[in-house]
């Protein structure tokens, strides 16, 4: 079964050809938003803006969240598709190759970065040959709308491109008609009149090309009053003076004569540099990384008016100085005046970086200059080198630059010049000055890593071993360094299984030794420590620091009580660490280690800082995280009694929020973390925290229908409090893991852990605890079917709570739990009473959940005894207040009733949209079991007409 997405032309999804309904226009561009950025988390507001622009109706996230839904049943046949929901937002999961979109630029960017011209004519006509009309065809967004112009500009930039290659194999006669058209289409485009009027001088049409240099001039004169560039000019003239190097080489990749410089006079001999070493043996990936470099060249080749450079960045061992070698290897016929090369060691073992006046003097030698006639004055050189490279076509790398003032003496002038710079800094001075596109090295993905060590160790040897080999993948991390290491490692012993390496890898204590090939340029620890020897010795305590944190990354207000610094201080220094990238502003605020980086940086912080100073720091983010907690479970249930943690120690500050929204975020956004951090606490020693964790994140899990979640720190909080003999606490324990147990269906773990429940409460003379278990274990008797133990266990803790007299609310929950027990038991009258009489006391004091639970149980009885109408209301109610406080068990509960209320009416829409909204809370929130069994329920269901 094949799937193939289509944005190249009218949006359509097709599986084994056959082409898929995906609805209205509002609908599929949702499809299409995710799809753009395929396999990446899209946020729902990013989605919301994409699919609506600035007017979204006011229920805009309910009709996402039907959208979604539709799409996903759509989508439920199509092999290895699936719509996800993550913290944060959604995404697909989806192979790119089966979307035209990224098909093409994937394509695209092979044939940019092959050496074989025929190859990449081929490629570059299988992609353009994806386009099926107008792409996006049919979405009217402003959203869609620049995506399309994108689109566009990609697809006419790889036709430049595609020209310019045919032009060099001789295929100028075969190009006439289209690039006419273009010319016609894009009569300001001075590129493209080049290629044409090439194509015609080429084709023995000399006065048609400098007539076709004419229009352009004119127009361009009519448009803007400027004559055309440089570029177009010195071609205009060429084509004049019929310049014998226009036509043909023999050779149509490589041109294998290129211009002789003459006599550099005086100064010495002009000759033809090529100081590149050699290409990497082994490469894999950067594939989008070599288009941009690609585009910077094309830009050059447009414009002609600026010197054109290229900033790679990234961390020691993540291949930037490889990516600039394969790139300059497979562009060597654009620099036929030749390439220079120096290694400035901005990053090593040797104490300073190279100076530039010495860099100016290998340069000047490499340029045929006389040792004699170097100019004494570092200026004087910087000219004397300028003057030499004006007007060649000649490639500038500098590989390991330590900063922008290193780089600025070797720039050269001229426009005809490209400049490759790499170095672990961010070079924004380059980019700010001089408009340096800035590339960014992230690690290889999973299967560039496997193709790389496979071309070290080859295919076979990979598939003896697949887990060793994914415990191998799995800790280098996609570093390139990392994986030539392991890969230098496993040659030297091709006898020893792949296996024992893998052991000392995937061993924490041991994994930095592992990867160390007996050289410094070849041992990871010194290759990170040269970054570390360039920052200050507060960003370097810093950098320690992070390395203790559990968590995969740490918000700016995280690392500031991390660090016991200010806010503002610590984003300076976390600046001065993306800066030499070892750390990554992965979003806005939030930041990030690579795994072997974070190794590296706790084994710095376990040298530098003692064990008390190391204990404080974590404690200051175990309770930067907690009291956070705290304040966000206060913001989604005001009326619940705080959880008792004092003040945060010196140097903690919580993240201050401000509203039940911001609460939500948050808790989405920082529920990992929270769990990690909760072990942390239990690691420490800090029991009493343990216990404080949970209970800040029960009313999110518990609105949430986050049942695992619930089970999980509770569990974790049961072996702390018996440290503490902390009997109240594990009554408290036992009733929240019982009540989650009865939401995951598992009624005998319930009934187990609320009796223990009672029986601890009973031990710790806490009264109301007992009466809170006795309810809970009246929901799991009525699930049991047993609804006069139900009922029971409801008259227990109402009885308790009544007797206490300490909290109205409670109270109205028990009258609550009394009536929906009559309910089952089919005594709608006393049913009545006690439910009415909770939502008598719930009108004196207001609580959003227990007005819900009580509206719901009010429905429930009316729908029973045929009171259609008012039961409608009750549903309808209770649904607000559940959506209100993001209530999602409540959600589904409620829907769920109201769906059979529209079915025993006769209103199948309705009954199967409430149903359907269910089953997308449920799958949302991957409780794809519960959707199963719901799922079947309405199967069940008997829909009149």
């Amino acid at each position: 079964m094949t799937v193939g997405f289509g944005l190249l032309g009218e949006v359509e999804v097709r599986v084994d050809g056959r082409r898929l309904p995906l609805g209205h226009a509002r609908q599929r561009a949702v499809l299409v938003a995710l799809l753009v950025d395929a396999n990446q988390l899209v946020a729902p507001d990013q989605l919301i803006d994409r699919v609506w622009g600035d007017r979204p109706p006011d229920t805009v996230r309910n009709t996402l969240h039907s959208y979604l839904s539709r799409l996903r049943r759509t989508l439920s046949g199509a092999p290895g598709v699936d719509i996800v929901r993550r913290s944060g937002g959604y995404l697909i999961a989806v192979d790119e190759l089966t979307v035209d979109l990224h098909r093409f630029r994937r394509l695209v960017g092979q044939a940019r970065s092959v050496s074989d011209g025929e190859q990449a004519l081929a490629l570059f006509e299988r992609a353009f040959g994806l386009w099926r009309g107008e792409a996006l065809a049919g979405l009217d967004t402003p959203w869609g709308d620049g995506v399309r112009e994108w689109l566009n500009q990609q697809r006419l930039e790889a036709e430049l491109v595609h020209t310019d290659l045919a032009l060099r194999r001789g295929r100028h006669n075969e190009l006439l008609s289209e690039l006419s058209a273009r010319v016609v289409a894009r009569p300001l485009d001075e590129r493209a009149a080049g290629q044409l009027m090439l194509a015609l001088y080429r084709g023995g049409r000399q006065a048609e090309a400098l007539s076709r240099y004419e229009q352009t001039r004119l127009v361009l004169a009519e448009e803007f009053g400027a004559d055309p560039g440089p570029a177009l000019r010195q071609l205009h003239q060429r084509i004049l003076s019929t310049d014998p190097a226009l036509d043909l080489v023999p050779e149509p990749d490589v041109d294998p004569t290129p211009p002789s410089a003459g006599d550099a006079g005086p100064l010495g001999r002009s000759v033809i540099p090529r100081q590149l070493p050699a290409p990497p043996g082994l490469f894999a990936g950067r594939v989008d990384e070599l288009v941009s470099l690609d585009d910077a060249a094309q830009d050059q080749s447009s414009s002609g008016t600026t010197v054109v450079i290229s900033a790679i960045g990234g961390s020691g061992g993540v291949g930037k100085t490889s990516l600039a070698l394969r790139w300059a290897h497979t562009h060597l016929d654009r620099f036929p005046d030749g390439q220079l090369y120096a290694d400035l060691r901005g990053f090593g073992p040797g104490p300073d970086p190279v100076p530039p006046s010495l860099v100016l003097r290998g340069f000047l030698a490499a340029l045929g200059v006389n040792p004699s006639a170097v100019p004494v004055d570092a200026d004087a050189q910087a000219g004397l080198y300028r003057s030499l490279v004006a007007g060649r076509r000649l490639l500038i790398v500098l590989d390991n630059a330590r900063d922008t003032g290193q780089v600025l003496p070797l720039l050269p002038g001229s426009p005809t010049c490209t400049v490759l710079v790499t170095s672990r800094l961010q070079l924004t001075g380059l980019a700010a000055t001089y408009r340096a596109r800035l590339i960014t090295l992230d690690m290889l993905s999973p299967g560039e890593s496997w193709e790389l060590l496979a071309g070290h160790l080859g295919r076979d040897r990979l598939a003896a071993e697949p887990a060793a080999v994914g415990v191998l993948l799995d800790h280098c991390a996609g570093l390139p360094l990392a994986l030539g290491i392991v890969a230098a490692r496993a040659a030297t012993g091709r006898l020893w299984p792949l296996g024992m390496l893998a052991g000392e890898l995937a061993d924490t204590s041991t994994r930095l030794d592992a990867l160390d090939a007996g050289e410094l340029t070849v041992n990871l620890r010194a290759v990170f420590s040269w970054s570390l020897q360039a920052l200050r010795a507060d960003a370097a305590a810093t950098f320690g620091l992070l390395g203790l944190a559990p968590t995969e990354d740490l918000s700016l207000a995280a690392v500031a009580s991390l660090a016991a610094e200010p806010e503002p201080r610590v984003r300076e220094l976390l600046r001065q660490l993306e800066l030499t990238h070892l750390v990554q502003q992965h979003e806005p605020g939030r930041y990030r280690m690579h795994d072997l980086v974070r190794l590296y940086a706790g084994e710095q912080v376990d040298r530098t800082a003692d064990a008390p100073a190391r204990a404080a720091a974590l404690r200051r983010l175990v309770e930067f995280y907690l009291h956070t907690a705290c304040a966000a479970d206060q913001l989604l249930d005001p009326r619940r009694a705080p959880v008792p943690v004092g003040e945060p120690p010196p140097g903690c500050v919580p993240l201050p929020l401000r509203s039940r929204a911001e609460a939500m975020t948050w808790f989405d956004r920082e529920h990992s973390h929270l769990l990690t951090v909760q072990q942390l606490a239990g690691q420490l020693g800090l029991h009493s925290q343990v216990w404080q964790f949970a209970q800040a994140m029960t009313t999110f899990h518990v609105r949430g229908n986050r049942g695992h979640d619930q089970v999980m720190v509770w569990r974790v909080t049961l072996p702390a409090a018996r440290e503490e003999g902390n009997r109240a606490i594990q009554a408290v324990a036992h009733r929240y893991l019982g009540q989650a147990a009865e939401a995951l269906v598992d009624d005998r773990a319930a009934t187990a852990h609320l009796r223990w429940a009672i029986s601890q409460a009973r031990r710790a003379g806490d009264v109301a605890e007992q009466a809170r278990a006795h309810r809970a274990l009246h929901v799991t008797w009525g699930r049991r079917g047993d609804g006069r133990r139900a009922l029971l266990h409801a008259l227990l803790g109402l009885r308790i709570f009544r007797r206490l007299g300490i909290d109205p609310v409670e109270e109205a929950r028990g009258l609550n739990a009394v009536g929906w027990a009559h309910a089952q038991l089919g005594q709608y009258e006393q049913a009545w009473t006690s439910c009415t009489e909770s939502a008598a006391v719930l009108r004196s004091h207001p609580h959003p959940d227990a007005e819900a639970d009580t509206l719901h149980s009010l429905g429930f009885i009316a729908h029973r005894t045929g009171q259609h109408t008012e039961a409608l209301a009750h549903f309808r109610q209770a649904l607000e207040l559940y959506d209100g406080v993001d209530n999602a068990r409540g959600q589904v509960d409620c829907l769920v009733s109201l769906g059979e209320l529209y079915a025993s009416l006769g209103r199948r829409d309705e009954a199967r949209q409430a149903w359907g909204r269910a089953l997308t809370l449920l799958r949302m929130q991957h409780r794809g079991g519960e959707a199963d069994a719901l799922q079947e329920q309405i199967a069940r269901q008997t829909l009149p007409g």
